[in-house]
Formats: C-alpha cells, structure tokens, sequence
C-alpha cells in the first residue's frame, strides 16, 4: 500500500517537471513564448524622425509585439541598413520593422 502511495505521488509531481518551459510577460497583453525563440538583429545607422502634432515613428529589428504567443522554435535574423522612418505632418505614422513578430 505504501509503495502505491509513492507511485501515484510521483506521477503528480512528473508531468510538471516534464512540462515544455514557458515564458510569459508580467503584462496582460505581454508575449508569450513556447519553445526556443532565437533572434538576432542588427541595425545600423537607423533613424527615426517626427516633425508635426500626434506623429509616431520608429525603427524595429528583431521585436516581439505585446499580446504575440509563440508555439515551438522560432529563428529570426534581421538587419538593416541605413534605415529611416520619417513622418511628416499630422497623425502620421511612418516605422521600419525587420524580423518583428506582432503588432500593427
């Protein structure tokens, strides 16, 4: 009786031990990673330029936009360059993005 009480105690506590690692943001709408995510990014000489009222720009390489879940190995190699992003005016957005998982 008692080693069958240490069996189905062992069984318990296996599957966690044996569960895949998951990475997860503190954020709700944060990323979440199941498996190996591998990036890598390289930018040079980017720039970013607003001129105007409400104008958003940037320069993304190798990102995870909130609220993105990944399942299983994800490779990324992105690079850019010389890479501008320039919005002009009102409520424009202008963005440069290489090996970004998510977002808009």
């Amino acid at each position: 009786m008692r080693s069958f009480a240490l069996l189905i105690a062992a069984a318990l506590v296996t599957p966690p031990a044996l569960a895949q690692l998951t990475i997860r943001s503190s954020s709700p709408q944060g990323v979440q990673i199941q498996g190996n995510a591998d990036i890598r990014a390289k930018q040079e000489e980017a720039a970013a330029v607003a001129v105007g009222q409400d104008n958003e720009v940037k320069n993304s390489a190798g990102a995870i936009a909130g609220g993105t879940q990944i399942q299983g190995n994800t490779n990324i190699k992105a690079e850019q360059k010389n890479a501008k992003a320039v919005a002009v005016g009102r409520d424009n957005k202008a963005t440069n993005e290489a090996g970004v998982i998510g977002g808009k």
